[in-house]
């Protein structure tokens, strides 16, 4: 599909006369292996809460020890490139990301729940360290005047890998699993059990494994490239001074908590539109195998919206102020919530998947609106911006005890009522976006 964004690669990959062109896509592959192991996980969590026969709220440990890792290797991330170079962060990155994604291998030998959730978090301490280097590392590829629109080209990258994700977690995964229900499960005797959990495990594993060679490719190409230094002027600053001086940036500080909320929206409105729509699909008659598979191809439309949209608002942002265009569609992803809340049918499911419209462009866009004006701590402000990730370990929990508690109002379910928590943090990326867009009124 062939996009035409009226987008000059010249004019936004390029500082001082020097392209940077190939170092750009070599970094945005980065961003397309991260968008893979990203958008798994919602049919995963799926997966291993019927494989293991758990609840909702022990499957989505899975999201917790995913981006548990982000927040716990952000720092020392940048600690790391504010001593040697975004390169070799990247190159860290890449390593412990293969790391992880090979250890799901051990992990299915062992058969247990835990090594998986160990292998999850070594997996995002690699892309924790990926993140806090390429997102810096692809702002200062230009201009600062353009950095907001090249974040979110080099984002563009992240739907695609996740699309491939989820079209693989659907036939390679969900298709090849056992139908048989969580319920089924538990009836059967210990040997059936094992053996049936052996096979679904060794279908959950094969994308990861796959995905930890293709970084491995990735990271050969990255390493024998020359690339630029741009940004990679070494500091002794020390990150108590660092975090001091950010601190009195208010468009930084707000950011760090707006990107907590989104990451936590997102998160939350993926991992569970398998749930609401298995649901919904089940209340019409289908088999629970059946309205898994469906609803999976619900997501996949969803991450078909994030995409095109990321590309569509590239475009817009050349004619709209980013923190208006972020406040306009936090606005509007809010609303859409209220419907996911209030439908019990279809339509919430439709409003659900409208929402990854609206969403495409928030994280890269709150990302470059809160490095402005943060100056040489740019390493450490991108480290911050990439802890509050850490939201996506937060609030889907919140949201799965919700699910769980089976409680009813007005005669909506507890699923649709769990929505109120991404609602209250699409209502902060408005405010942020409003609030921003009123200090550069000021600025002017």
């Amino acid at each position: 599909m062939k996009l035409n964004i009226n987008i000059r690669p010249q004019q936004i990959l390029s500082k001082d006369g020097v392209s940077f062109i190939i170092p750009f896509f070599l970094i945005t592959g980065c961003f397309a292996l991260w968008g893979f192991a990203n958008d798994m996980n919602g049919p995963i969590v799926k997966a291993f809460s019927k494989i293991f026969c758990m609840s909702v709220t022990e499957g989505v440990m899975v999201n917790v020890a995913f981006y548990l890792g982000y927040f716990a290797m952000a720092f020392p991330a940048a600690l790391f490139i504010q001593r040697h170079s975004f390169k070799a962060g990247v190159i860290v990155g890449l390593s412990l990301f293969a790391i992880g994604a090979l250890m799901f291998l051990p992990a299915k030998m062992m058969g247990m729940y835990a090594p998986f959730l160990l292998a999850y978090f070594t997996m995002t301490c690699g892309m924790s360290f990926l993140e806090t280097s390429c997102n810096p590392y692809i702002y200062c590829m230009g201009t600062e005047q353009t950095a907001t629109q090249r974040l979110n080209l080099a984002q563009a990258f992240n739907p695609i890998g996740a699309l491939l994700g989820m079209y693989i977690a659907m036939h390679f995964v969900q298709a090849r699993m056992s139908p048989m229900s969580a319920d089924g499960r538990q009836m059967l005797g210990e040997a059936e059990f094992n053996t049936l959990k052996d096979h679904d495990l060794g279908m959950l594993i094969g994308p990861y494994l796959a995905l930890g060679i293709a970084c491995l490719v990735l990271l050969a190409l990255i390493f024998i490239k020359r690339m630029p230094k741009n940004g990679d002027k070494r500091s002794d600053k020390g990150l108590r001074q660092a975090l001091r001086e950010l601190s009195y940036v208010k468009s930084y500080r707000e950011g760090v908590f707006a990107q907590f909320c989104y990451v936590g929206a997102q998160v939350a409105c993926w991992t569970f539109i398998i749930q609401y729509g298995t649901r919904v699909f089940m209340q019409e008659g289908m088999d629970e195998k059946s309205a898994e598979i469906l609803s999976q191809k619900y997501n996949i439309v969803a991450m078909v919206f994030f995409c095109v949209s990321r590309f569509v608002c590239t475009w817009l942002l050349k004619y709209i102020k980013p923190s208006r265009l972020l406040s306009v569609l936090a606005i509007l992803a809010a609303v859409l919530v209220g419907g996911v809340i209030l439908f019990p049918d279809r339509n919430g499911l439709y409003c659900l998947v409208a929402i990854s419209a609206c969403m495409s462009m928030m994280f890269p866009t709150i990302y470059g609106m809160a490095l402005h004006s943060v100056g040489e701590n740019v390493k450490f402000a991108g480290a911050g911006l990439i802890m509050a990730i850490l939201g996506g370990s937060v609030f889907p929990p919140m949201q799965a005890l919700i699910i769980d508690s089976n409680i009813q109002l007005l005669g909506l379910s507890s699923t649709n009522l769990s929505f109120i928590i991404p609602l209250l943090c699409f209502i902060v990326i408005a405010v942020y976006g409003h609030r921003c867009f009123v200090r550069q009124l000021q600025e002017v």
